[in-house]
């Protein structure tokens, strides 16, 4: 059984390793995409897809997947079973003849009642020991639903950040700057879940402190050199060297602390994530499924919200919902990646809720940061 748990943990470890990798270089790729201007000659002239809102309304659109999945896979099911249930075939009816013979061979045989209950002969064995408490837990449905409506909250705005902070960063450096999220798990998972870490767990977060500031600083103190057209057709004076450098500075910072406090709101996703599967009996399938169904809800409420109160006054914005619209109609190249975004940030979180299932919210943590 242990070697099973210990295949079935490394599959669900390299599948979320995978994806997430793929979910990250697509999204920079994304980032990178001309929408505007695409021939002039001066780069720092030329618009690129920079719509994060749109981004992340996509990523949700993926995680929704999951829960076509799930009753897909709910439909099949019930079709196989059908005539049978709970893996039984109902027997056939009892005739006249053979009620006598069962009723004089009931006479002479003990009730089982008080026996033990034996295991069942060739069943599948589950891959950890928290399969075995499952069937302890309630299912969860109706309004308890909307627990997951939190998790989603907190992944619109991590991801929404992170989007941002993409803008101003390599994907390199922001991947590695996500490794925050370790420490902020293990102390949420020590706050609110009542876990205890142990003296070597408490020194690798400390040495995640550490790489997490070299990294950042690094950042800021060579920043990328990229032509973000957004900042600079907003600023179209910043022509001198000097200016230019501190901008760049400035849009490092920016991009090292959106990314950072971003993973505040990651690192509550994966404990809620846990405190909830923890409690309900919920397959990670329909998991990704409701919380991007909730986060879908919610960022579609919010866009025409934020174009009116900001992206009709900043056209071409993070905020102007028209704008990213067209971009990402007319531009196949930005639309085809969102396709692939989607299928690989629906199989990334699957195999993440699985990982928080199986194992924990920490470990969760600890192995999306093997993705540098």
């Amino acid at each position: 059984m242990a070697a099973n748990s210990a295949y079935y943990g490394g599959m669900l470890a390299a599948g979320m390793l995978v994806t997430g990798t793929l979910n990250t270089l697509l999204t920079k790729l994304q980032d990178k995409q001309c929408v505007g201007n695409c021939s002039d000659p001066d780069a720092s002239k030329r618009e690129y897809f920079e719509q994060p809102v749109w981004q992340t309304l996509n990523m949700f659109y993926g995680e929704m997947l999951c829960l076509a999945c799930f009753y897909l896979v709910s439909l099949l099911r019930r079709h196989r079973d059908d005539g049978s249930r709970d893996g039984y075939i109902p027997i056939a009816e009892p005739t006249d003849e053979n009620e006598s013979s069962n009723a004089r061979i009931a006479e002479d045989v003990p009730t089982t009642d008080a026996l033990p209950v034996a295991a069942s002969v060739g069943a599948e064995e589950p891959p950890t020991d928290t399969l075995a408490a499952e069937a302890q837990l309630k299912p969860i449905s109706g309004w308890t639903t909307l627990w997951m409506w939190i998790p989603a909250v907190c992944d619109l705005m991590g991801t929404t950040l992170m989007n941002v902070g993409l803008f101003f960063t390599t994907a390199s450096v922001y991947q590695m700057l996500r490794g925050a999220v370790v420490i902020f798990s293990g102390l949420f998972s020590v706050l609110f879940l009542g876990h205890r870490l142990e003296r070597f767990q408490i020194v690798s977060l400390a040495l995640v402190v550490l790489g997490v500031t070299i990294v950042g600083l690094s950042n800021v103190v060579s920043p990328p050199v990229q032509a973000y057209s957004h900042s600079k057709r907003q600023n179209p004076g910043l022509g001198e060297d000097s200016q230019e450098v501190d901008v760049e500075v400035l849009k490092a910072i920016l991009g090292v602390t959106l990314v950072l406090g971003a993973q505040i709101f990651t690192a509550t996703q994966f404990v809620v994530e846990e405190k909830i599967i923890r409690r309900y009996h919920l397959t990670p399938l329909r998991a990704v499924g409701l919380e991007g169904s909730y986060g879908a809800i919610t960022v579609m409420a919010a866009i025409p919200v934020l174009h009116l109160a900001i992206g009709r006054y900043n056209p071409g914005g993070y905020f102007d919902a028209s704008a990213g619209f067209r971009q990402i109609i007319d531009n196949p190249s930005v639309w085809q990646t969102s396709i692939y975004i989607m299928l690989s940030i629906a199989m990334f979180n699957f195999f993440g809720l699985s990982v928080t299932r199986y194992l924990s919210a920490t470990s969760r943590a600890t192995i999306d940061t093997c993705r540098t």
